[in-house]
């Protein structure tokens, strides 16, 4: 695959693939063996989904339905720009095959429009307003991985990890809130074979991008103080209260990154799932955690049920996304003081950390600076590098470049074993 995120090569035959794809999901449920031709990242959304123990014969549950989904609905940040997303993406809405979806950071959708007849039949799997497909607790499926990995994703017939969701396709794409770049959502098209397209993909992605830019137009100033989270580069992460600054265990430094990637709050299962590896810990020492954590940051600070902060945070991560994602690279690098969390392995800061690392690489070596792909290449987390340190080899002046390709080779040759 020319793009891992894209379901279907154009030219692959849909038939053969679904079929090949519905053994090797048969294989991986009956046995827990990944078996090709699945791709590596719908590989890992399965290990997730069976690590929450989702069942492959579930359905989503509806979390939000009646006066409570329309007040939600209404109150929600992307009620702001369905008008846009409507406007782009009426021609799938109307074409009779397909649905246009918007669901919210938790994975509940909000809208789900399209021909009657099409929501009829997606109503059978639970496709409707106020299901919550988050991946966490309805296995892989577009707009609840896209949520999950930070990007857009499509999923193919039977590389959704629930059966009764295998007779559908769907692309999806993350809405990031622009003055936060946490994510308020995403947009989703569900349909046929036929979105298993690279064009589907590219689309989804413009669409989301559009929202945030109008987003952008309409976002007020901010007025509320923030708190400060300081997680780059360290292992225990520093919280700045009210001007006093609190230096927090690993677990609680992993729980703030968490959070504040949360706003509208996570429930406990679902926190359990991205803090540990270990399937064996139980809900009792999360609560633990969280109660001595809530002690140290004072009351009110954090609330549950779903847990979370009381107040906006500010966090160096978050910082270097939004310089990233307004083509300020140079800033971005300048702000970026290493590895987020660098030792840690709960899985949500694991994702967020490599998500990170990814686009301030690409970013450098797009922009092909000389200087800022040496202040990477040259730093703790750059010095294994291989793309970066190629990519300075190739712009340095023919009398600088010795040492860089000096390295790029010992760095191949130590990859090849």
């Amino acid at each position: 695959m020319s793009d891992p995120w894209v379901a279907l090569e154009p030219g692959t035959d849909p038939a053969e693939r679904s079929a090949a794809l519905r053994r090797a999901y048969d294989a991986y449920v009956t046995a827990g063996r990944v078996e090709l031709p699945v791709r590596p990242e719908v590989a890992d959304s399965w290990r997730r989904s069976a690590r929450a123990r989702v069942s492959p014969e579930g359905m989503a549950g509806v979390d939000l339905d009646g006066e409570d989904l329309g007040a939600y609905r209404d109150s929600h940040a992307l009620a702001r720009v369905m008008p846009v997303i409507r406007e782009l993406t009426g021609a799938y809405a109307a074409d009779g095959r397909h649905l246009v979806a918007v669901c919210d950071a938790h994975g509940r959708l909000l809208w789900v429009e399209g021909p009657p007849a099409t929501r009829r039949r997606a109503s059978r799997m639970n496709f409707v307003p106020g299901a919550r497909w988050a991946e966490a607790v309805a296995g892989t499926n577009a707009p609840g991985t896209a949520i999950t990995v930070g990007r857009p994703v499509q999923v193919f017939a039977a590389e959704h990890f629930r059966r009764p969701v295998q007779s559908w396709t769907c692309a999806a794409a993350p809405i990031h809130d622009p003055a936060t770049g946490r994510v308020l959502g995403a947009v989703d098209i569900t349909g046929g074979d036929q979105l298993a397209h690279p064009h589907s993909l590219a689309f989804v992605g413009a669409v989301a991008r559009a929202a945030e830019s109008q987003l952008a137009l309409l976002a007020p100033p901010p007025t509320a103080e923030a708190l400060r989270l300081t997680a780059l580069g360290r292992d225990e992460a520093l919280l700045t209260v009210e001007g006093r600054g609190l230096r927090l265990s690993r677990r609680h430094s992993e729980i703030l990154v968490v959070l504040a990637g949360r706003p509208d709050g996570i429930g406990g299962d679902e926190l359990l799932v991205e803090l540990y590896e270990d399937e064996t810990v139980t809900p009792v020492t999360l609560r633990a955690e969280l109660s001595r954590l809530r002690h140290l940051l004072g009351p009110g600070l954090l609330r549950s049920r779903p847990y979370r902060l009381a107040a906006p945070v500010d966090a160096d991560f978050d910082t270097v996304t939004r310089r990233l994602a307004s083509g300020a690279v140079t800033d971005a690098v300048g702000a970026y003081a290493g590895p987020l969390l660098p030792t840690s392995h709960a899985p949500a800061v694991v994702r967020l950390r490599a998500r990170l690392e990814k686009q301030l690489r690409a970013a450098l070596i797009a922009r092909g600076d000389p200087a800022l792909l040496a202040d990477w290449a040259y730093s703790t987390w750059g010095e294994d590098d291989l793309p970066a340190w190629r990519a300075l080899a190739s712009v340095l002046p023919p009398g600088r470049r010795a040492a860089a390709l000096a390295r790029v080779a010992e760095l191949d040759a130590w990859q090849r074993g």
